[in-house]
């Protein structure tokens, strides 16, 4: 008989042991981790004393030997500065002995230099004092010979002057004649003048420049002579008369040379006074021919103006047509390939489609309409609309296209309803995962399960949820109160699963 006042122990079921169990593995791990804190928290303190000792013997250490250091240091500095000093003496002596004799040396330099300069001095105003008479008298010579050829050049520009307007006299009477003989041979002189007239020209010109050549040269030549014997004349004193004499001869024979070509220039002023009124005559006609000419040129001339204007507008007309026909083009082109690779892209997914479809959607892949008579009847009321020539026109270009929006459209319906029953299917998960979530809460024990509320936590046969302190009294006309029911999650998956 077992004694009063004792209860017999129950035998603990095999849900009990496990959760004894895993509450003895739980205190266990949490102790084992505790203590390995408290290691690691004494490991970390005991490396941060030694590191801290270290630092600071290390630094005392630093700061005796630094002293030591220094103290040697300073007399070894000691040392250098006296031999340094002494050096720096010495050098300084030698530097002041070379100093004063430098001194000494450039004291007898500048007497020396000063000496040399008053003697070059003295000798540079002798020279100049010769230098200034020579000058002069070279001076008075010059201005001597110069007004002798002033004077001889006088002479000879008079009579030459005085020959020339004699000439001009004799050539104006000449010209009178001429032209009174010109007046009675015009018309002859007109028919030979148009023959001879391109062949004179070209001689006349060609002379007329031989002649300038001519008497370039010559007056080159004589203006080098002159120049030769004014150089002769200064160099050189001594022979002064031999030069002058040299002088006379050269300009006896350059007078004569003159004299000469003034003779042929008489003449061919002569011919050139002929040519001149034959050319006056001509020229008076070729003008008239060219201000024809030009006129007929200025008309060409402003034709070709707005022919030229006519094709630039039209090659910059060309330019941007041809610029906006290569935008279109290229803009085509491009649209072109979107639209060829569009229907590649639509053709490949229609081929893999095809793997995809049912025996009946291969058999019949084109439905009928599943909209009753009524049911389009009030869609047509809804969005009624009258049957144009455009609208017409755009259902005949579309109609190959109905087939095509069929398959679409029973396509786009699975799709939504696919993703209805996909939105279905996430709450139903949902709502698995929460009894999922509160059968494995009931079985772990945790303080977030603790201070949850749980219906199976049950401790001495009390759960710990919260009880109705006070039970009411049921009278016999009231309803008794409703009762609740708590299935568990284990036993909800089972059946679902």
């Amino acid at each position: 008989m077992p004694k009063k006042g004792k209860k017999a122990k129950l035998p603990l079921s095999d849900e009990e042991q496990l959760l004894l169990f895993q509450q003895k593995l739980l205190a266990e791990e949490e102790m084992a981790k505790k203590k390995e804190r408290l290691l690691s928290q004494f490991l970390k303190d005991k490396l941060a004393k030694e590191e801290h000792n270290s630092a600071l013997n290390l630094n005392k250490i630093n700061t005796q030997w630094r002293t030591v250091l220094r103290e040697v240091k300073t007399r070894e500095l000691h040392k250098d500065i006296e031999i340094l000093s002494q050096t720096f003496e010495r050098v300084v002596d030698c530097k002041d002995s070379v100093i004063k004799s430098l001194a000494k040396d450039l004291s007898e330099a500048e007497e020396q230099y000063a000496h040399a300069l008053r003697s070059h001095l003295h000798s540079i105003d002798q020279l100049l004092a010769l230098q200034r008479c020579r000058l002069n008298l070279l001076e008075e010579s010059y201005n001597t010979e110069l007004e002798a050829l002033t004077k001889e050049f006088e002479t000879e520009r008079k009579t030459i002057t005085d020959q020339h307007e004699k000439e001009i006299h004799y050539l104006q009477d000449v010209f009178m004649a001429m032209e009174q003989s010109y007046i009675d041979s015009e018309y002859e002189s007109k028919l030979e003048f148009q023959s001879m007239w391109d062949d004179l020209k070209n001689k006349n010109l060609e002379e007329k420049h031989f002649l300038r050549l001519k008497l370039e040269n010559i007056v080159e030549d004589l203006w080098r002579r002159f120049q030769d014997a004014l150089k002769n004349y200064t160099d050189a004193t001594e022979d002064q008369k031999i030069a002058f004499e040299t002088l006379q001869v050269k300009d006896e024979k350059s007078s004569k040379e003159i004299e000469a070509q003034m003779k042929k220039i008489q003449r061919l002023q002569d011919s050139i006074i002929i040519l001149k009124s034959k050319i006056m005559v001509h020229s008076r006609e070729s003008e008239d021919q060219n201000q024809y000419i030009r006129k007929d040129k200025e008309l060409v001339l402003a034709q070709l103006r707005k022919l030229k204007a006519q094709r630039t507008q039209a090659r910059e007309l060309s330019q941007e047509n041809l610029v906006k026909l290569t935008l279109e083009s290229n803009a085509t082109l491009k649209a072109l390939r979107r639209i060829v690779d569009k229907g590649e892209k639509i053709l490949k997914l229609a081929e893999i489609c095809r793997k995809f479809e049912t025996e009946e959607e291969k058999v019949l892949p084109f439905y009928s309409s599943v909209l009753t008579p009524k049911e389009q009847e009030k869609i047509e009321e809804i969005y009624p609309e009258e049957l144009t020539e455009q609208l017409a026109k755009v259902i005949v270009n579309y109609t190959g296209m109905e087939n095509f929006w069929k398959r679409y459209n029973k396509v786009k319906l699975e799709q939504l309803s696919l993703q209805h029953r996909h939105v279905q299917l996430l709450e139903i998960n949902g709502k698995l995962r929460e009894m999922l979530k509160q059968y494995l809460d009931g079985i772990s024990v945790s303080d977030e399960v603790m201070s949850q509320l749980n219906p199976l936590f049950i401790v001495n046969h009390r759960s710990n949820l919260p009880q109705p302190l006070s039970t009411p009294t049921t009278q016999p006309g009231d309803k008794p109160p409703p009762t609740t029911y708590i299935i568990e999650a284990a036993h909800v998956i089972s059946h679902i699963l």
